[in-house]
């Protein structure tokens, strides 16, 4: 059986932990990549360095509020908390987005 994660509450989601969680290129593009591909497992996002380096990356979104990790069975999948977000910080995670799509195409 496995342990329950943290998630902040909506109301806990705190901007300074949402700024440092993204400014990591790595974790920008995770963001750019949930939002393009909707909910996605672990290994979906797989493709960031070891096993280790993208769980680490993971964690970092997930406690600052940035993404939610649903666990069935052996699976986790991974989500954006576009709704919590947006409600915290108007705005924020759509020029994240934008940012990363624009650093993406070079």
């Amino acid at each position: 059986m496995s342990k329950e994660l943290f998630h902040p509450d909506r109301d806990q989601i705190d901007l300074s932990a949402v700024l440092e969680a993204l400014s990591e290129p790595t974790r920008r593009t995770m963001v750019l990549d949930l939002w393009e591909q909707g909910e996605s497992t672990c290994g979906g996002v797989g493709k960031y360095g070891s096993k280790t380096s993208t769980t680490y990356h993971l964690a970092k979104l997930r406690e600052a509020g940035v993404t939610r990790t649903r666990i069935d069975g052996p699976y986790r999948y991974i989500s954006l908390r576009t709704e919590d977000v947006e409600t915290r910080f108007p705005g924020l995670l759509k020029s994240v987005i934008d940012a990363a799509a624009k650093e993406r195409r070079g």
